[in-house]
């Protein structure tokens, strides 16, 4: 069997995850990676159990032409450019999330990346968490009635330190809520079915980072915040994040109501041991169904997100196989940074704001 040959272009903790989750896949193979700092690029070495070949920039990789499927796991503030020039192979992306820092060079992708003749995904690996896949089906097949709200919560750690500490800076990130919380918006549009209207948030940055300072300036990433989405078909769908919660035994918890019954599930924190998760529907009439969603150890061993990496590289090669549109397209990664954007602004601006006020 040939197998499909990636190249990693940013050797941070996603790319090790992807190399981990891509390990367990017998038609996937690394056979290149791209990054400015050593250290990285020493760290992914020692995870691949067969030679890999080494850049300094992905400029340099893409001359080689070594590989079939580009992941692009770089800074955020990076993606941009990298896209641009990664384009032009007209080989296979997988983008980690948020596509861009900023709507408007979602946009310019868009715009270049049309009629793309390659499979271009944007990673949203936290629709393939197992519960939340299954809760996902339940809600499509109209289990709790026509969906009305929505919740997600988030309970977790702060930001990770990164390389030159890129990731404590707005203009770097484009944003907690376009950095972190894309990835929620995107759940939240997928699951009900509907684009966003408007966009309120309150938030702040109450504890994380307060101490820190570099090269004088201090950072400026919020750590908690509440936001409310209202879409298109009249669904409302709510995020609660808080980044300074460690000890959080759930992670994640999903909430959904429909006008004739509700559906629960959650995620269980890296720390708590957990391997499986609860997905609990509980109708109006008082029935009551309950199941129990596991995940395999060694699937979990191979990354931070409940197995889903590993999930959504399946999809992504089913798609290249069998010449199927992406699963997760760039232009549902535009609407999930567009969210993000008019999320920031709403704090910014005290105010509703409207996603034509973003995507213009």
């Amino acid at each position: 069997m040939e197998k499909i040959k990636y190249g990693i272009i940013g050797a941070g903790t996603m790319a090790r995850e992807h190399i981990l989750n891509l390990s367990l896949i017998d038609e996937a193979e690394v056979v290149a990676l791209s990054d400015p700092h050593e250290e990285s690029l020493k760290q992914c070495q020692e995870l691949l159990k067969s030679e890999v070949v080494c850049f300094k920039n992905h400029q340099d990789l893409i001359k080689e032409n070594l590989v079939d499927v580009y992941i692009i796991s770089s800074p955020n503030f990076t993606h941009i450019q990298i896209l641009k020039d990664v384009i032009q192979t007209k080989k296979h992306i997988l983008v980690e999330k948020p596509l861009c820092t900023k709507t408007k060079d979602c946009l310019e992708i868009e715009k270049l990346t049309k009629d793309y003749p390659s499979v271009l995904w944007t990673a949203m690996e936290y629709r393939y968490m197992p519960p939340v896949s299954k809760f996902i089906k339940e809600i499509h097949n109209k289990t709790i009635g026509d969906l009305k709200t929505l919740t997600i919560r988030e309970h977790r750690f702060p930001f990770l330190k990164k390389v030159n500490d890129w990731n404590r800076f707005e203009k770097n990130t484009g944003g907690t809520l376009v950095e972190k919380c894309c990835h929620f918006f995107d759940l939240m549009r997928f699951i009900v079915k509907s684009e966003p209207e408007s966009v309120y948030a309150s938030g702040g940055q109450d504890v994380n980072h307060l101490d820190e300072e570099y090269d004088g300036k201090k950072p400026d990433i919020i750590d908690n915040a509440y936001v409310i989405v209202n879409f298109e078909n009249g669904s409302r769908s709510m995020l609660e994040l808080c980044m300074f919660a460690e000890n959080s035994e759930m992670q994640e918890e999903l909430t959904a109501t429909g006008n004739i019954g509700k559906i629960e599930t959650s995620v269980p924190s890296n720390e708590s041991g957990k391997t499986t998760s609860d997905v609990r529907i509980g109708m109006r009439d008082g029935k009551t169904k309950q199941e129990s969603i596991s995940v395999d150890p060694k699937i979990l061993e191979a990354g931070h997100h409940h197995g889903s990496t590993y999930y959504e590289h399946l999809a992504f090669i089913n798609a290249i196989k069998n010449k199927l549109k992406p699963e997760v397209s760039l232009n549902d990664g535009l609407i999930a940074v567009a969210v993000g954007e008019a999320a920031e602004t709403s704090i910014k601006l005290g105010r509703v704001v409207k996603l034509n006020e973003i995507i213009t």
